[in-house]
């Protein structure tokens, strides 16, 4: 046995145990936080429906495609691995396709090749952001998003951009 096969027992023994400590219903606690957290799931629950029915759509119509094959000159000319360029659309909408992406581009190009260091660079560095976006906002419900897409989209395109210079200085 591992000691990590005790982690979620212990953890629960201790947060029982200082309830007892503290005087507090744990049952009824625990209850009402299950009560919150479903009442956030009907909340966010048709945002993510959406996004998720839109990325389904957009990989289906073969638009990740014809867009990639239209950026694919001017991601080489700024040194960023065009077979990569599919994975950079997709990972701020969809965590599970731009993982298949990945799994994609390591399949054909090895995980050792320039473009499979660099996806897997962006994919432990970049984020969600419209899937992200989506719950956070749809969980607080905010109307007004300001500049948060804006400075989301920055980063994820500084995200792409330093992840193909990294590899090229670091690991090549």
């Amino acid at each position: 046995m591992n000691f990590s096969d005790f982690t979620v027992p212990v953890l629960i023994a201790g947060v029982l145990i200082y309830g007892l400590i503290k005087k507090t219903d744990v049952f009824a606690e625990f209850t009402e936080g299950v009560k919150e957290g479903l009442r956030t799931v009907y909340d966010i629950f048709p945002s993510l429906f959406c996004l998720v029915v839109s990325v389904g759509v957009f990989r289906a119509s073969g638009a990740s495609e014809a867009i990639t094959g239209l950026i694919a000159p001017a991601l080489s000319a700024v040194g960023f691995p065009p077979e990569c360029g599919t994975l950079l659309i997709l990972r701020p909408f969809s965590g599970s396709g731009s993982i298949a992406i990945f799994g994609q581009i390591l399949a054909d190009f090895e995980p050792d090749s320039f473009a499979g260091r660099v996806a897997s660079v962006i994919l432990g560095s970049s984020e969600t952001t419209f899937y992200t976006l989506s719950v956070y906002f749809a969980a607080v419900k905010a109307k007004k998003t300001r500049y948060a897409l804006a400075a989301a989209l920055i980063g994820d395109i500084t995200c792409a951009l330093v992840s193909a210079a990294a590899v090229r200085l670091i690991l090549s």
